[in-house]
């Protein structure tokens, strides 16, 4: 039966970033197609995530660790898989924003905003694959943006990081699709999390971004999950290096 691919019972599923936003939205959905749940994120316990997890009957592990650290990154995903068993499914979509003008924006900022986008990305696919590589099998989700496809305003490494991560998603996939590992990446437009808040309640960028919008609206967390589910099961078996817009239509107003 169709419906049977997108089960994951059974498999165990990291998400970094999962303690709210579109992580969190992700790591329900997962949960609720039968995937165990690690979470990371860098401050406060995910708290709201874990009851959902548990509430549908998997099992949660919340970790806090800042990824922008490299010696924080150490030895995760074997933490991981000592708690909950190896991992199936890796989301990478721990970020952060930083905005300023090009020509005064702070090296500091750039450098963070591109270890915890991409380079933690890298890091963490690399401890993960090893055990995949081995059964034949794994799913590394990478989340990018509609900035994955323009250079927005005054966010240049937010812009820059999003673009690298299409790049080592294609390149990802080239090395290890014949061995049986699937990555790919989904690029949210405009939700409607906490995050972007101030955007969306500004007087002027508010109104032109929801007028740029084709479908009037800013999307909804949950509407994330159902492609996360698809690309972490086996319905998507045969994709590799795609790069999936899910932004209401932004990229084609």
């Amino acid at each position: 039966m169709i419906l049977d691919l997108f089960q994951l019972d059974g498999r165990t599923a990291l998400v970094t970033g999962g303690r709210r936003g579109l992580g969190r939205a992700i790591a329900v959905g997962l949960a609720e197609a039968g995937a165990d749940i690690a979470c990371v994120s860098k401050s406060g316990e995910a708290t709201e995530t874990r009851e959902r997890v548990e509430a549908v009957g998997r099992r949660f592990l919340d970790l806090q660790v800042d990824l922008s650290n490299a010696a924080d990154r150490e030895g995760l995903i074997s933490r991981v898989s000592d708690e909950l068993g190896s991992i199936d499914i890796l989301v990478n979509n721990a970020g952060g924003g930083g905005r300023g003008a090009p020509e005064s924006f702070p090296l500091e900022i750039w450098r963070r905003q591109l270890e915890v986008h991409l380079t933690a990305a890298f890091d963490l696919s690399q401890q993960a694959v090893t055990s995949m590589l081995t059964r034949g099998r794994g799913k590394i989700i990478n989340i990018g943006s509609v900035m994955t496809f323009q250079g927005g305003l005054d966010i240049p490494a937010y812009a820059s990081a999003k673009h690298a991560i299409a790049g080592l998603t294609r390149a990802l996939a080239n090395s290890w699709a014949g061995r049986g590992i699937n990555v790919n990446c989904i690029c949210p437009g405009y939700f409607d999390t906490d995050l972007p808040a101030v955007l969306k309640e500004d007087p002027v960028r508010g109104p032109q971004i929801l007028d740029r919008i084709p479908m009037g609206r800013w999307g909804q967390p949950e509407e994330l999950a159902g492609l996360a589910v698809f690309l972490a099961s086996d319905a998507s078996n045969y994709m590799h290096g795609s790069i999936i817009p899910i932004d209401g239509g932004w990229l084609v107003g």
